[in-house]
């Protein structure tokens, strides 16, 4: 797989390196004018041949099989629509998209014309939330699930001062449900697939969650989540029932080591860390590249449509607006 990166930021430069450990070339990056020299230090830093300042310029004239879309959230739905559209596979970090309808049309693109269009959620691809997963049947009649990511933004002293950055801006699709929620969301959809009923219950300034519970009605059993980029607090998951109860203390962004504690028993370490977080997803991109594997391709993308609906839905009904709202409605 040939691939082209869409961005400059943080996240193409934590993994850049788990990328190409997985095997795939990267041949080209586009950042913007305003990025061109951070940009041309990470192509020197990764033997990357062809740098850009537009993204249609990558897609144009550089030779790649897929983009990773790596910009601010709001921007997903345009990079991967053009890329889709100029017949290259998409791998798009979290959140797909700002709104469902937006993620429904890159799917039908990229359906129709036979393309991949993966989802970057890291750890619905770690070994461990399969064994995770595995386990479940071990703890009898789910009642509870609780799932919390905490963490101080860097960013949030200067939204507090008045300074909006990316990541409190609604215009940018920004705020906590959307940046650390849907980790959580995530991995209990990935356990357990879509609840019947869901509701966000958000901290709210200046038109942005800065925090919020999330709370996942199953019928049998009810999920609580926390996100939070205005407060620490522990992160962590727990699935409670009639028999045991399963308890990892990573964040939701990532799926290590667990325990399972059965009644009357020891409890059982079991699970491992990865030795690199972004390497088994890319990997997992990668043999579905090469075996042709787009059946594969669109089960996981199911999965990220109804992640993206139910995100969708409780967003809106909190009152949180973002401008792809009113441009889908249109």
């Amino acid at each position: 797989m040939k691939l082209g990166i869409i961005g400059a930021g943080g996240i193409v430069r934590a993994t850049l390196p788990d990328i190409q450990a997985a095997g795939i070339e990267v041949t080209a990056i586009a950042g913007t004018p305003r990025s061109a020299a951070r940009t041309r230090e990470l192509a020197a830093t990764h033997g990357i041949e062809h740098t850009y300042t537009d993204a249609h310029d990558l897609l144009n004239a550089a030779e790649v099989d897929a983009v990773y879309v790596a910009v601010p959230n709001h921007l997903h739905a345009e990079m991967a629509r053009l890329a889709l559209e100029a017949g290259v596979s998409v791998i798009c970090e979290k959140p797909l998209t700002s709104a469902y309808e937006e993620a429904v049309a890159l799917a039908s693109i990229a359906r129709d014309k036979n393309l991949f269009l993966w989802e970057a959620i890291v750890p619905l691809h770690q070994p461990s939330f399969h064994l995770m997963r595995e386990q479940l049947k071990n703890l009898g009649d789910i009642r509870i699930v609780t799932a919390s990511y905490s963490q101080y933004s860097s960013r949030f002293d200067a939204f507090r001062e008045g300074t909006v950055l990316p990541a409190f801006d609604p215009v940018c699709a920004g705020g906590a449900l959307m940046d650390l929620g849907i980790y959580g969301l995530s991995m209990v959809m990935g356990l357990f697939g879509t609840p019947d009923r869901a509701h966000y219950a958000p901290n709210i300034t200046r038109g942005i969650d800065t925090s919020g519970i999330m709370h996942l009605n199953y019928g049998s059993f009810q999920a609580s989540i926390v996100c939070a980029k205005d407060c620490d607090g522990a992160s962590g998951l727990s699935v409670q029932g009639t028999r045991g109860y399963l308890k990892s203390e990573l964040p939701p962004n990532d799926c290590g080591h667990f325990t399972v504690h059965m009644h009357g028993g020891e409890a059982l370490q079991l699970g491992a860390d990865a030795p690199s977080r972004f390497l088994q997803e890319f990997k997992d991109f990668k043999r579905q590249w090469d075996e042709d594997d787009t059946s594969s391709c669109y089960e996981e993308l199911e999965r990220s449509l109804d992640i993206s609906r139910t995100l969708h839905t409780m967003r809106k009904a909190a009152g949180i607006v973002f401008p792809a709202d009113s441009m889908m409605t249109h």
